[in-house]
């Protein structure tokens, strides 16, 4: 036998033995019979539920956002049923007539004329409350409409008559006649914290995008908007947030990621009319309490003070001796505030709690007390000058006799057109001088006159 042909056994020998003790390790260690490819793969379709959670290499790693997205679909799923389309409809009058009297037959010579009475159609969101058809939405959704129709979920349409609406409040209350109807839970918007996650739901710009959901967080809380029809009843409380709001949301739930309405979306800032990272929310707690009344008698009954106040500022604190900026400062009182100065309260004053709980602002005073009965006395924890710090008993007024929080000179309010009065030839705004700043000018008492607040930049009276 050649050298060469030894040489092939040899290989062929230790070949041989390399695949026996393969074999032997294999089954010593239990290995896998099968290669990666001749695994049998799973089914596309696979019966019962899906596994509660991803299969991943790392699970700490989106076990978070796994459990937020379910929350999210949770939420949405369990809300959805709840939230209503409204079409309302109805002839508003024109109250500018047109002063040019056309002949009948040259009409179409004007198409920008505006006609006497109009038809109007809108659309909005709201969202059922009561399993007996009460359905909660915005006061604008339905003002000036005389018919009003609601789509539910399940595409069950129905006619629905309007209980009452609270302009001041932008609520309004419509009811339904229909069966198995799924209110959506009403949560506490005091409890509600800024950062927290939201998700707003509803019909946004009409037929084509109706019952969508957004999601967001609150942005802040306490916000007040220069809105059309806005007056001194006005309670402005809004909840900010950027969950994506555009026309057609009006009246629709936003919702906690425990499912719990915290506000009535309402509003939205924009410069296009179209969602721009801002919208606001009236908060569920000032909307039961108008809706409670609207159902109850019709119609909201407020109860007042009687005093002119603002939001206090840093002045305002210092001079009361308050470690912090907050609560509000009672300016005046109405011509029917007898009962809150025979109490005791007095000009200058800062209140800054109500039966015990803090008030940081107007809007919150407002929401304190409107929705109470007249004749109820409340208690009142005052701050006044020199630190001393007081706690009053006040019997409230029907609103009809007194304002309860008319907001007045250099309030944060975005119009302080009803406080204040520009006087164009100098190119200064003006405000009526009150008590409080008085006594912070140290002016003679009895003093009357008013106070510049602000100067236009290049006017007559710029750096003079």
């Amino acid at each position: 036998m050649s050298g060469r042909t030894t040489s092939r056994f040899a290989v062929g020998g230790l070949a041989a033995g390399a695949f026996a003790t393969g074999l032997l390790f294999a089954g010593i260690f239990e290995l896998p019979h099968r290669s990666t490819a001749q695994e049998p793969r799973p089914a596309t379709a696979m019966a019962g539920p899906p596994p509660s959670r991803p299969a991943t290499t790392n699970p700490s790693s989106t076990a978070g956002l796994y459990d937020l997205s379910e929350a999210f679909a949770s939420v949405a799923e369990r809300v959805k049923p709840s939230v209503v389309y409204i079409r309302s409809e109805g002839r508003s009058e024109n109250r500018q007539r047109p002063q040019l009297q056309v002949p009948p037959g040259f009409e179409r010579f004007f198409p920008n004329l505006p006609d006497g009475d109009q038809y109007q159609r809108s659309s909005g969101s709201g969202f059922v409350v009561s399993r007996d058809g009460f359905i909660l939405t915005n006061a604008h959704v339905v003002d000036g409409a005389k018919t009003f129709t609601v789509r539910l979920l399940d595409r069950r349409e129905y006619k629905a008559r309007l209980i009452g609406a609270d302009p001041s409040t932008d609520v309004a209350v419509l009811k339904i006649d229909a069966p198995n109807l799924t209110p959506a839970p009403l949560g506490d918007s005091d409890v509600a914290r800024v950062g927290e996650w939201v998700l707003a739901v509803g019909n946004p710009l009409g037929e084509n995008l109706t019952f969508t959901v957004t999601s967001g967080i609150i942005s802040a809380k306490g916000r007040s908007l220069n809105l059309p029809g806005r007056s001194d009843r006005s309670i402005q409380d809004f909840i900010q947030t950027d969950a994506a709001i555009n026309p057609g949301n009006s009246g629709g739930p936003l919702v906690s990621v425990r499912g719990e309405v915290v506000g009535m979306n309402s509003a939205i800032a924009s410069q296009t009319g179209f969602y721009a990272g801002y919208g606001f929310a009236v908060p569920i707690n000032l909307a039961r309490q108008v809706m409670d009344q609207l159902v109850a008698h019709g119609r909201v009954e407020r109860a007042a003070l009687g005093v002119l106040v603002r939001d206090a500022t840093v002045n305002d604190a210092e001079y009361v001796g308050l470690p912090e900026i907050r609560g509000v400062l009672v300016q005046d009182f109405a011509e029917a505030g007898d009962a809150a100065r025979k109490a005791g309260l007095e000009a200058g004053d800062i209140i800054i709690a109500i039966d015990g709980k803090p008030v940081e602002y107007t809007s919150q005073l407002q929401q304190r007390i409107a929705f109470r009965r007249p004749g109820e006395s409340v208690r009142i924890e005052v701050a006044r000058k020199g630190g001393v710090r007081k706690e009053l008993s006040i019997p409230l007024q029907r609103v009809d006799d007194a304002r309860l929080a008319t907001r007045g000179a250099g309030s944060d309010s975005d119009d302080s057109s009803d406080a204040s009065a520009a006087v164009g030839t100098l190119g200064i705004e003006v405000a009526p001088l009150d008590r409080v700043t008085a006594q912070q000018l140290e002016l003679p008492q009895g003093l009357r006159g008013v106070v510049v607040a602000d100067v236009r930049a290049g006017g007559p009276a710029f750096e003079q």
